[in-house]
């Protein structure tokens, strides 16, 4: 599953910037308010092009993570205008390098709609995260309204051939992996913004 993960985000990375073009604009202040706490060492998911770096507080030191060479190559130049320590580092959230413990701040934005094994993955943070840390993500969910959800559900098997799936419970998902939510925010339905700690 690793290789073809892998391989699905090389291929997308290449329109990657094109299919997002819009998230930026409409998820922008989100990201910016929720990844305002970020403090300490810093781990982040999911780098993709590197857009998200611009809505992190300047002067931290973070490590940014993603499956895909081919994301991590066109994030390069977002990484070097950053204002702090980042560092790029393939990897697969399921089988993070390492320790337990290690980081004070774990930030994702749209990432556990797309990790083949979401809660391993987010037990994985929950295993790197310092006992006193936060996990800050940002993440599409299922809809709650009926039609809309329906449609996401039929959605999702042609989504998830070039992305995403459309209709994760990753509010759910997060609480099982171990953590305790303490805020979640609605944006436009469809994505939330979540603070969690280790339970």
């Amino acid at each position: 599953m690793t290789d073809q993960a892998r391989s699905k985000w090389d291929r997308a990375s290449r329109l990657y910037d094109l299919a997002t073009r819009s998230d930026d604009w409409r998820f922008g202040p989100a990201k910016r308010e929720l990844f305002a706490g970020m403090r300490g060492l810093c781990l982040m998911l999911a780098t993709g092009t590197g857009h998200d770096f611009a809505f992190f507080p300047p002067g931290l030191q973070i490590v940014s993570i993603d499956i895909s060479r081919g994301m991590l190559v066109r994030a390069a130049p977002c990484a070097a205008r950053y204002t702090g320590r980042l560092h790029l580092a393939q990897m697969d959230a399921g089988a993070l390098g390492f320790p337990d413990a290690t980081f004070d701040t774990i930030a994702t934005a749209c990432t556990f709609c797309s990790v083949p094994d979401s809660v391993r993955g987010l037990r994985e943070l929950h295993r790197v995260l310092k006992p006193d840390g936060r996990l800050l993500a940002l993440e599409h969910m299922r809809s709650r309204f009926g039609p809309l959800a329906v449609m996401q559900d039929l959605m999702t098997p042609l989504s998830r051939l070039w992305g995403p799936d459309l209709n994760r419970d990753t509010t759910s998902n997060i609480a099982r992996a171990g953590f305790a939510i303490v805020r979640e925010e609605i944006c436009l339905d469809l994505v939330k913004s979540v603070e969690a700690v280790r339970s």
